[in-house]
């Protein structure tokens, strides 16, 4: 058996978690909505139309903010449509996904369902064929109290409180061709800048974020964020990055390492920040939103629904199903956003409910957990705290890809008030169980909780509507910790949280 070596100590720290790590997302694409959050007709609906079966199972899942409502969809949405009495709102053609927007849910509803879930708002604004009004008018309707235009239409439309949305985006992926009102990176960054001047404007409080790109292989990847820096840096307070992974070539060690190349492309964008900061000689620190991620496969199956059967209401787009193979991907993935707490501040997995999700629904029927459901679960519910500098000694494997990459991934978190020290961690190994063996002699006296365990036989395991409990996590892991030594074995292609409490004197 492989052997593989952790110290921590939390004399060393990377940074503080905060809990906007833990986001998702909901786009008016597939059923994400229509069919997914909302579903009037639903046993379990209430009085808004919103499954209070989803909701229960989105705060089981520890979901802290949600971005909405796009994606490639807000490029070309007016929230004007989807406001006002349902009954007057225009259905529009989405030119994104080819679908048909009925605006029965809009900024309004949303709100309402975000409050019930237990979560925040990450509010987009297209800045594709829309721009400064239109954006400052939605913070406007939002976030001001009463007495104004758009505040008082809030309040006429049955919501005399305010949504309070810290959280904006600038746009979505504006450096892509795809994008409605595509932009050069000067384009967007003069754009970007004087809108972000005006929404500070009517509200001084909140956050935004500007839009870096993508993803790491764009041709204008870097020179995309130097120049919309050299325009936004003083007046925005994140940079976006997008990034999704697929197996290629049944090429399963690549897969897993993927994510190697995630912790490259954020130390890029952070280089990229810091350049800019240097540039112009200010102190102010940028942080990163990392708004768009997960596992992603696009088929033809998607593809022919748009070409040849277009303009339905909520066609069900991108409802792949998730593997084993997917969750340790996404387990991987929760470490690196982890591993980078000092400047990713918040991140949203790409969706929520249906379209590339961890929830599956039946429409007017039951629902299921994927497999990438339990990752996200686990480091919301226990990666809360500071992030230790976890030092990681591992044997490694190479293929045709990656020269060098570690069997063993993983990270630790210190939860000082819950008195709580957890270890997140991925066998990538397809051989062998590995036996890692920690020196935590720096923590103090600590016990172990539970080994949690997800893993399968089958690496192609996945849920379904019928068969719901296929791929669970069990705590059936052996791991000890005596004397400030932790020894634990990590089942081949497993994902691991490893759960130590202080000991009570």
């Amino acid at each position: 058996m492989q052997k593989a070596k952790i110290i921590a100590d939390p004399d060393f720290i990377i940074g503080q978690v905060d809990p906007r790590l833990y986001g998702s997302f909901i786009e008016h694409l597939g059923r994400a909505v229509y069919g997914g959050i909302y579903d009037p007709g639903h046993p379990t609906a209430d009085e808004k139309g919103f499954r209070q079966d989803i909701i229960e199972v989105v705060r089981e899942m520890g979901v802290t903010i949600v971005r909405y409502p796009g994606g490639n969809f807000v490029s070309g949405y007016n929230w004007l449509d989807g406001v006002g009495p349902k009954e007057r709102r225009p259905k529009r053609l989405d030119l994104a996904w080819k679908s048909l927007e009925t605006n029965q849910v809009g900024t309004d509803e949303f709100c309402e369902w975000s409050r019930r879930a237990g979560t925040e708002v990450n509010m987009a604004v297209n800045l594709g064929t829309a721009g400064i009004d239109e954006a400052r008018n939605l913070v406007e309707y939002c976030n001001h109290p009463s007495g104004s235009y758009y505040s008082d239409m809030r309040i006429a439309n049955g919501y005399p409180d305010t949504h309070k949305i810290k959280t904006w985006c600038l746009g979505n992926e504006m450096d892509g061709p795809w994008q409605l009102g595509h932009k050069t990176a000067d384009e967007y960054g003069r754009l970007a800048a004087e809108t972000a001047i005006a929404m500070k404007w009517v509200d001084p409080s909140i956050e935004l974020v500007a839009c870096g790109s993508s993803n790491a292989k764009m041709p204008t990847f870097g020179s995309w964020e130097a120049t919309v820096l050299d325009h936004v840096y003083q007046y925005v307070d994140y940079l976006s990055l997008h990034q999704y992974y697929n197996k290629e070539a049944n090429d399963l060690g690549s897969f897993l390492a993927q994510t190697m190349l995630m912790d490259n492309f954020i130390q890029s964008v952070v280089s990229i920040c810091d350049y800019v900061r240097a540039k112009k000689k200010v102190s102010k620190k940028l942080y990163l939103s990392f708004d768009e991620w997960n596992v992603w496969y696009q088929n033809d199956f998607d593809k022919t629904i748009m070409r040849e059967t277009p303009w339905q209401v909520a066609p069900p787009l991108y409802e792949a199903p998730y593997t084993m193979e997917d969750a340790l991907v996404v387990g991987l993935m929760l470490i690196t956003l982890l591993r980078n707490a000092d400047r990713v501040k918040i991140a949203c997995m790409a969706q929520l409910v249906n379209t590339i999700a961890p929830i599956s629904t039946v429409t007017g029927g039951g629902f299921w957990r994927q497999t990438i459901y339990y990752p996200f679960m686990h480091t919301a519910r226990f990666g809360q705290g500071k992030v230790l500098n976890l030092q990681i000694h591992s044997p490694m494997y190479s293929n045709r890809l990656f020269d060098a990459v570690p069997v063993l991934d993983g990270v630790a978190v210190l939860n000082e008030d819950a008195e709580e020290l957890t270890i997140f961690a991925v066998n990538r190994s397809q051989e062998e169980a590995l036996l890692l063996e920690g020196d935590l002699r720096g923590v103090g006296d600590y016990r172990v909780i539970e080994h949690i365990i997800m893993e399968n036989p089958d690496p192609m395991a996945r849920n379904t509507m019928d068969n719901s409990s296929n791929v669970l996590p069990h705590s059936g892991g052996d791991a000890e910790l005596s004397n400030g030594r932790l020894t634990a074995n990590l089942p081949l292609l497993s994902w691991n949280v490893i759960r130590m409490g202080k000991i009570a004197r």
